[in-house]
């Protein structure tokens, strides 16, 4: 039985769904960003105590198919922006619609509808995000930073992080405590 979980973004996620799942002495076969199979089915008390105890760590079980697809084009975002150590060097609308097993058109419409914005201004967001990321681990030079998340050039990384973020990258670099935005709440 698949279960769809909204909200869940990183690795420490994933080790909450499987600690609950054995609470309630469920086997899971697979957790992945938002989407988690399990053995058995799984009565209703038993997904309600698992909705309740998702709830405390900001995650909420999905039933809604608009909103379990919205959720999964969020996560192969995520997952490719910010869990792939390789350079970027995919047409995001081809890789959605390959994964997905949906029209991107259709994608995209049903993502703007739901979230009123696009799936390419999600798709910036992250990537400025993972900029910062890099920015601020400071191994890589910007050229390389560019190449790494697969911009046109430097100077286009730079406009579109000035664009998000209201700062240049070399003034970015010198603020100590900007604290990084979750990657739930870059919607």
């Amino acid at each position: 039985m698949k279960l769809y979980i909204k909200n869940m973004v990183c690795i420490r996620c994933k080790m909450v769904v499987k600690q609950e799942l054995k609470k309630l002495g469920l086997h899971f076969i697979i957790v992945n960003l938002g989407e988690v199979e399990v053995l058995e089915d799984i009565r209703p008390d038993q997904k309600q105590d698992f909705k309740i105890a998702l709830a405390k760590f900001g995650l909420e079980l999905m039933d809604d198919k608009k909103s379990i697809l919205i959720e999964r084009i969020k996560n192969v975002v995520i997952e490719l922006i910010h869990y792939t150590d390789e350079e970027l060097k995919v047409n995001f609308s081809d890789h959605l619609s390959e994964k997905l097993n949906y029209d991107y058109t259709y994608l995209a419409n049903l993502f703007s509808e739901v979230e009123g914005t696009t799936i390419e201004h999600f798709i910036i967001i992250h990537k400025i995000e993972k900029v910062k990321e890099l920015l601020v681990y400071d191994e890589l030079s910007l050229k390389e930073i560019s190449y790494k998340l697969h911009y046109s050039s430097v100077a286009h990384l730079s406009n579109q992080f000035k664009k998000i973020t209201g700062l240049t990258t070399s003034h970015f670099k010198r603020l100590k405590n900007y604290r990084r935005s979750g990657l739930v709440d870059l919607s």
